[in-house]
């Protein structure tokens, strides 16, 4: 491939790659991303020093030090189609060099954790929970505009789950991806298992009924009696499909960890849950650093 053009990857007068607002020099080779903004100023409360920090609409990002250890922590907003931007131009930063417009000959393999918020579907798992997405069901649509996407996805599972659902011909079909093997073995044992919907809304496509009624009324009820070996539906979330399916594409580890906020079948929420956040993203940077 030859020289990338200015319409395809479009750079700031600055150095900086458009969306983000990040120069390469200023990436750390672990990111964390966030959806809320003001979750940056958490996550980065915790490092040793600032090196940088990037602010462009939803996009804020502080670079730093933890336990020696170089973060940059980054907020994507809310959905799948703001993460198709970060994974993309987070890339670009990585691996294109920004003076030729060309790949770079030595690709460079970023680590990139989601920290976030979810629902869980699942009776027996508690509020409170961390749920590590092993497997993200997207049902967002987003990997299929990308080529080749049945290398990146389990279509054991997929064909498996389209019988059982009976899916909706007007609904996007989902694909199923794992996350980061490396990630996965490193947070196995603290934090529960599961296989996270990936949605593309957070009132329909998470079968929430406040006034409108659902396509698939009983979606709720198919997803916690799905079953595929010893994989199981554990909860609701926005982004992480997109995550682990474009960071498995590119060449990177991607992955997520959620703390349940709400339980959908006893249909209570904790909305005080900030301490419980601080408890999670410090130990998610203890385990990246080490």
């Amino acid at each position: 491939m030859g020289k990338i053009g200015d319409s395809e990857l479009i750079i700031n007068s600055d150095g900086s790659v458009f969306h983000l607002h990040i120069r390469p020099e200023n990436l750390a080779d672990k990111v964390i991303l966030v959806g809320d903004p003001g979750r940056v100023d958490l996550v980065s409360s915790y490092f040793s020093d600032i090196e940088s920090t990037s602010s462009s609409r939803e996009f804020r990002s502080v670079t730093g030090h933890y336990w020696g250890t170089r973060f940059t922590v980054l907020s994507t907003g809310i959905g799948c189609d703001n993460i198709d931007i970060v994974m993309n131009e987070l890339d670009a930063l990585a691996n294109i060099d920004f003076s030729t417009r060309e790949i770079k000959p030595v690709r460079r393999k970023l680590t990139i954790l989601r920290i976030g918020t979810c629902g869980v579907i699942q009776p027996d798992i508690p509020l409170g929970s961390y749920v590590f997405s092993k497997v993200s069901a997207g049902f967002d649509g987003l990997l299929n505009w990308y080529g080749d996407r049945d290398a990146a996805v389990m279509k054991d599972v997929e064909e498996a789950f389209l019988a059982h659902m009976d899916w909706n011909k007007y609904l996007p079909i989902p694909y199923f991806v794992k996350a980061s093997d490396e990630l996965t073995s490193l947070f196995k044992d603290c934090t529960v298992p599961g296989m996270t919907v990936s949605a593309s809304g957070f009132y329909g496509p998470q079968c929430r009924v406040v006034r409108l009624p659902l396509a698939m009324p009983d979606m709720l009820e198919r997803l916690e009696s799905f079953r595929f070996g010893e994989l199981r539906f554990t909860n609701f979330e926005m982004e992480g499909s997109a995550i682990a399916g474009l960071a498995r594409k590119l060449g990177h580890e991607g992955a997520t960890v959620c703390l349940a906020i709400a339980h959908r079948w006893a249909k209570d929420a904790d909305t005080d849950y900030k301490s419980m956040m601080g408890e999670l993203v410090e130990m998610c940077l203890d385990r990246l650093s080490k």
